[in-house]
């Protein structure tokens, strides 16, 4: 192995642990400050939150793109090692992402405003707080949009520990806004849409300090680079459509849950989101530090490491999010009484099938980074992109026959494991290095290990009452099955490797 290789894999290794600590803390205050909301606000109030910003979330389609867009472009340029590149690319980023938040503002306050008026299933005497959460989450949307390119920029460069201090900062603002919430007398509801567009302004001008200080190349300057603008435009068309699909099946179900069952079915597909989200973020700290690496081999054309990284990274990353979430999926009840107190209906059936997607969606991020990096995403972009947005046609027609709402979440589930199959062949087509019988043989190989370790799981939780005991035997066991599991895909060259590594930590220790 290289001395390149090898730093790049210590790098990978820190970035993995700073971001670990970081979603640590997010994960304690995140837990901490949805129950806190849920019972300050109340079910109703906590569902029109929801449902209101994702008429922004909606648009939010546009931001997506680019970032996507904006990080491929500037890892590359770092990876060919060109500063100007970087800086052209920086700049142009900005011009387009300003150009997206005026998109998104008249696109809000239009299309958005009418849909919440006339489609929204809001109860009459909240529709008056339910325009200021529209209002706030435009103006907040607008300021995420304008931080994308200095996010990229921080991603790129693999600076994880601004990163993470940056993130612990706007959870330690939202544990601020919490205790407001508890003390002030004011509509609960505003307050709190308030409180959380100043958030996101406070984190804005953080990241853009930072950024200034730290790389030359994010100092705006003025220039209109067209074959770059061209380039990015045209990687964000393609991904436009993607993203579009994608947004519109997650917020189009939230539509049709509201629609067909109510706030209270939206509250619950809140609390499955949260849920969701705070155990994803185990997996999408691995995955940031590992994205740019994949790009960067890609560039360089190391393609061997490329397959090694989407392939081992996908196994080594649903193991942990399994080992994680296993114990959760298995008593979800107990676990969301014990943390909300409030359990809204079906809460526990869509946390459950939300934690499955989450895990599939491991493998996605993994080759779609690799299919990012060749900059050729037309495939995926329709493919993919149409297969996510089929699932609503197919849930307005389940609910139309009677359905329970959690098959809404369940057929989602069933065609992301299409769009897995689907997007390795699409590497596949584009990349004739990229192994795809190694991948699709991991698909099944982790579909095997999910069922089982479940099934072992649910077997242990039948021998013993529902209580904390249970919750934290189940989390012992998980984490014995997990390790089993480890030493049973563990290479020997990867074996002979962890052993080495013990053995230099503990020979450290004993000095």
């Amino acid at each position: 192995m290289s001395n390149q290789t090898t730093d790049n894999n210590k790098r990978i290794a820190k970035n993995t642990l700073v971001l670990y600590i970081r979603m640590l803390i997010t994960l304690a205050v995140g837990l901490y400050t949805s129950r806190v909301v849920l019972n300050t606000l109340g079910v109703e109030d906590y569902g029109v939150y929801n449902i209101v910003g994702g008429v922004v979330a909606m648009f939010g389609f546009l931001n997506s793109t680019m970032s996507g867009a904006t990080q491929r472009f500037l890892t590359t340029a770092l990876g060919e090692g060109s500063k100007k590149q970087m800086s052209l690319v920086f700049c142009s980023s900005i011009q387009i992402h300003a150009i997206i938040s005026i998109l998104i503002f008249v696109l809000s306050e239009t299309i958005g405003m009418w849909f919440l008026i006339y489609k929204l299933n809001i109860p009459l005497d909240r529709y008056d707080a339910a325009i200021w959460v529209l209002q706030c989450s435009i103006l907040a949307s607008i300021v995420m949009v304008m931080s994308v390119p200095y996010n990229a920029a921080i991603i790129a460069h693999e600076k994880m520990d601004a990163f993470a201090y940056i993130s612990i900062l706007e959870v330690v603002l939202k544990l601020l806004i919490v205790f407001l919430l508890m003390f002030v007398d004011f509509d609960k509801l505003k307050l709190y849409a308030i409180l959380m567009f100043s958030t996101q302004i406070v984190v804005r001008l953080v990241y853009s300090a930072y950024c200034k200080r730290h790389f030359p190349e994010t100092r705006y300057k003025h220039v209109i680079f067209k074959p770059i603008l061209k380039k990015m435009s045209s990687f964000a068309g393609w991904d436009l459509y993607g993203n579009l699909c994608v947004v519109g099946k997650t917020q189009g179900l939230n539509f049709l849950l509201n629609i067909f069952f109510g706030t209270v079915l939206n509250a619950a597909a809140g609390i499955a989101g949260q849920v969701t989200g705070i155990i994803m973020q185990f997996a999408n700290n691995v995955i940031m530090a590992v994205r740019p690496q994949i790009m960067i081999s890609y560039a360089q054309k190391q393609y061997a490491r490329m397959n090694y990284l989407i392939n081992r990274s996908s196994i080594f990353i649903y193991l942990l999010i399994l080992m994680l979430s296993s114990p959760l999926f298995v008593d979800c009840y107990f676990v969301l009484k014990l943390w909300l107190k409030i359990v809204p209906d079906y809460a526990v059936s869509l946390c459950r099938i939300s934690l499955l997607s989450g895990l599939l969606s491991i493998i996605n991020s993994t080759v779609s980074a690799g299919i990012h990096a060749t900059g050729n995403i037309k495939k995926i972009s329709f493919i993919s992109g149409t297969c996510y947005l089929l699932v609503i046609p197919f849930v307005y027609i389940a609910f139309k026959l009677g359905v329970a709402p959690y098959w809404g979440y369940g057929i989602s589930t069933i065609v992301m494991y299409i769009i897995l199959i689907l997007n390795g062949v699409i590497l596949h087509s584009m990349l004739r290095e990229f192994y795809l019988a190694k991948y699709l043989k991991m698909i099944l190989q982790l579909t095997f290990i999910t069922m089982l370790y479940l099934a072992i799981l649910f077997f242990s939780s039948e021998c013993i009452e529902m209580s904390f005991l249970r919750l934290v035997v189940l989390c012992m066991e998980s984490v014995f099955i997990a390790i089993i599991f480890l030493l049973l895909i563990l290479s020997k060259e990867e074996k002979i490797k962890m052993k080495k590594m013990i053995s230099n930590k503990l020979s450290k220790f004993k000095q």
